[in-house]
């Protein structure tokens, strides 16, 4: 713990914790703070309270603040907020140094972490540091944390979930990784998948060329990139908006290894947008509103990024809403009903996939900008995921003579996936087979054949 004797001597003020490097928007906070409490313990020297020169702040914390038409109330929470993550004992230097009393001072608030030893911000301290006890500013700074502000909207900084009975205003101050990457190192990390943010960004090292579908389906495929490329366009540059909808909803429906994930994947891959897949075994909870909230976390990140989100296996979380017999149908159907509500006003992509289209609810099917149908491949579709399924120097044998495996095997009805799955089988047993004096890539068609069986037995379909 620092001294009177180790404060440095500044150009601004004769006080200083921070390093001669740190932000200046950092230094701004510690002469406002210390300003405050100078008010209530005051040691003879003149504090003056300071003014934000936001031009010399951080570019990307200047640059959001310009962007967002932020008032100096609000720039200074956010920089509140910041400071726990990267000076994390700047409150405790401040606070023992005008009190002898460990800083047991009602007014400033804060908590102490469960791992983290040092002082955490609460909405308190920020209702002192910006109030200045004025009632009506109190009242001011407390609306910065309502769920209509652009911090609590965008999920840059919002207030932790408050003991039962006690004030809200107590709560933790939270504060975005991905904003707090940001501002600080001025780019913006991937979310990290957890509890708070149960979506994983997929991507695919395949073309367009090794998904085989129907010229139907391409056709509608072909849409959604337009829509993609051009929407934006169209909102900005005609004037569009308030007349069209800034998102769009997608629909892919069929059987499990059609190419629906593979269709989402390549989408983004050739539009440069990133596509996240919601785990909706993280995102379900049998607790009442805590579904919603798992989801939020999502959209609210999501929302003027251009992502495109993609929810697999959709009918688990927007099936059909039942008749009511009890509290729980009550609340499911509060859920869809939301989700519903949610997805219509994200402004990117939303794209959802089932087996089961029927399961989905009739309020979700009206709304949809567009429906694919993912259907098992026709034979001569096979041939083509066969060929491109396996690697292209292999040779295909029926016993000791070459043989077109691919073409052998058309007629059994099996999906992509399942193709896939059975040239991996056969590759393996492949190499099995393989002497150490034979480099050649033999693939038999009684392994093809063996693969094939496993397929549909699995799916209880008989083999023929």
């Amino acid at each position: 713990m620092k001294n009177k004797k180790d404060i440095k001597e500044s150009h601004e003020t004769s006080i200083s914790f921070l390093d001669f490097n740190s932000p200046e928007e950092f230094r701004y906070l510690e002469q406002l703070i210390l300003y405050r409490l100078n008010v209530y313990f005051p040691d003879g020297n003149d504090i003056p309270k300071p003014l934000p020169i936001y031009k010399k702040w951080s570019p990307k914390l200047f640059e959001f603040i310009v962007n967002h038409k932020l008032n100096i109330n609000e720039a200074s929470l956010l920089v509140l907020g910041m400071i726990p993550h990267i000076q994390p004992d700047l409150f405790d230097n401040l606070i023992n140094f005008k009190l002898n009393q460990s800083g047991d001072f009602q007014k400033i608030g804060g908590v102490r972490g469960k791992d983290f030893r040092g002082f955490l911000p609460t909405a308190e301290i920020a209702i002192f540091l910006l109030a200045e006890d004025d009632f009506n500013k109190r009242i001011e700074i407390q609306k910065l944390f309502w769920a209509d502000h652009i911090f609590e909207k965008k999920k840059i900084l919002w207030l932790d979930d408050h003991a039962s009975g006690e004030p809200e205003m107590s709560s933790k101050i939270m504060f975005s990784k991905e904003f707090l990457d940001q501002f600080i190192y001025g780019e913006s990390t991937q979310p990290k998948f957890s509890i708070h943010f149960p979506a994983k960004l997929i991507k695919t090292e395949l073309e367009w060329k090794d998904l085989v579908i129907n010229d139907e389906l391409i056709t509608q495929v072909n849409e959604l990139k337009s829509w993609l490329r051009y929407n934006s366009l169209l909102v900005n540059e005609w004037n569009m908006s308030g007349r069209i909808n800034n998102g769009y909803k997608a629909l892919l429906y069929g059987p499990s290894g059609t190419g629906k994930t593979l269709t989402v994947g390549l989408l983004g891959k050739e539009v440069g947008k990133e596509v996240y897949k919601i785990d909706l075994s993280m995102v379900l909870s049998k607790y009442i509103g805590e579904t919603e909230k798992n989801l939020e976390q999502i959209f609210a990140k999501a929302e003027d990024k251009g992502w495109i989100l993609f929810f697999d296996e959709a009918d688990s979380l927007f099936g059909k809403r039942t008749n009511v017999r009890d509290a729980h149908d009550k609340y499911a159907n509060q859920e869809v009903s939301y989700l519903l509500q949610r997805i219509e006003d994200y402004n990117g992509m939303v794209i959802l996939a089932t087996n089961m289209k029927n399961n989905i609810d009739d309020a979700f099917m009206r709304r949809f900008n567009a429906i694919l149908k993912f259907s098992i491949p026709e034979p001569d579709e096979r041939v083509k995921i066969w060929r491109l399924a396996f690697p292209q120097d292999v040779q295909f044998y029926n016993n000791d003579q070459p043989a077109d495996i691919p073409e052998m095997v058309k007629n059994y009805v099996i999906s992509g996936g399942s193709i896939i799955n059975v040239v991996h089988y056969a590759c393996i047993k492949a190499f099995e087979r393989q002497q150490n004096k034979d480099t050649a890539k033999r693939i038999y068609y009684t392994d093809v054949l063996a693969g094939i069986k496993k397929e549909l037995l699995k799916e209880g379909k008989p083999f023929g």
